[in-house]
């Protein structure tokens, strides 16, 4: 039997990026746009939850904040199947 992760403990990457990393390092979103090579929009989407956070994102953000990847990928994913299974109970 598979263990069930209850959809409230899933959070989506870009969300814990902007308020553990981003945050608390002081640097605006346009200055961390720049240093990733994407635009302010793209991250901006991206950080405020309305996109999923995508593997060439996060291999910007490991390159950029020596952040894993596939840590990153894992915890979008966990987010995306936790909406999903609220979609279909509902």
């Amino acid at each position: 039997m598979a263990l069930k992760m209850h959809p409230s403990i899933s959070v989506h990457a870009g969300r814990w990026l902007s308020s553990e990393i981003i945050a608390p390092s002081g640097r605006s979103i346009t200055d961390v746009a720049a240093d990733l090579g994407v635009s302010r929009q793209a991250l901006s989407t991206v950080l405020n939850g309305h996109a999923s956070l995508s593997a060439d994102m996060a291999l910007r953000f490991e390159r950029q904040f020596k952040i894993s990847a596939d840590t990153l990928m894992r915890m979008q994913t966990s987010y995306d199947l936790a909406q999903a299974r609220l979609l279909l109970a509902g």
